[in-house]
């Protein structure tokens, strides 16, 4: 498959999903498809998915409520798909997070085509986010931004730069004066104990449970480490 890219295709005409998939599978994508959006959500949740072609009008939710469901969550492309052309609709959409917009009908080999670019352009300027235990903790290096389930993490300067040393090295065993040396190495007074103060605020805000944490693990005589499990 190509390059293990999973994507969702979400539309209540099953000739459409049909040929949509088909022409998808021919250029190495693996494809999961809903017909509803309870369905596509579920999968959303479930899978990792790279791209979304998404139909506006659903039997249950609308289109663009998913989009602004799944964008709160992680931003991944999404192609609208409508047949409304009234342009107030189309405008609408990109408020909600979409990427780009196709009118029914439309041309498949065009659209696989505008799925091509855009997995491309997400490849060069979206390289900067990385996600953990399928989405739990989300961290965007290029907004300096911090997700937990969903919802964004306030974190000191100090926190941040903790994390990102963690997230980016990921099993690697750090002492304390390792971390005191690379998140705060400015503050030439600061003692490594104030490190154990540093990740137990930073525990507070990632971990489901601080006492039982499952991202910064302590290793006892020796440091801390990072557990996550990072999503492909």
């Amino acid at each position: 498959m190509k390059n293990n890219i999973n994507i969702l295709v979400v539309d209540d005409e099953k000739t459409i999903v049909d040929v949509i998939e088909v022409y998808l599978k021919k250029e190495g994508y693996t494809v999961f498809t809903a017909s509803n959006g309870t369905e596509a959500l579920k999968i959303f949740n479930d899978k990792k998915i790279n791209l979304i072609i998404l139909d506006l009008m659903l039997p249950d939710i609308s289109g663009e409520e998913i989009c602004k469901k799944i964008k709160n969550q992680i931003d991944i492309p999404i192609i609208m798909l409508t047949a409304k052309v009234n342009e107030d609709d189309v405008l609408n959409g990109f408020k909600q997070g979409a990427d780009d917009y196709v009118i029914k009908p439309f041309s498949v080999k065009q659209l696989i085509a505008r799925v091509t670019a855009i997995l491309r352009r997400y490849k060069v300027n979206k390289n900067e986010i990385m996600s953990f235990n399928n989405r739990d903790l989300i961290i965007d290096k290029d907004k300096c931004e911090v997700k937990k389930n969903g919802d964004i993490v306030k974190l000191t300067p100090s926190e941040y730069k903790l994390l990102l040393i963690f997230s980016e090295n990921s099993k690697k065993l750090f002492t304390r004066n390792e971390l005191l040396d690379k998140a705060i190495g400015e503050e030439i007074d600061a003692i490594d104990r104030i490190i154990d103060s540093h990740i137990k605020n930073l525990r507070s805000k990632i971990e489901d449970n601080s006492k039982e944490p499952k991202y910064i693990l302590t290793v006892y005589g020796m440091g801390y480490k990072f557990d996550g499990k990072k999503d492909d």
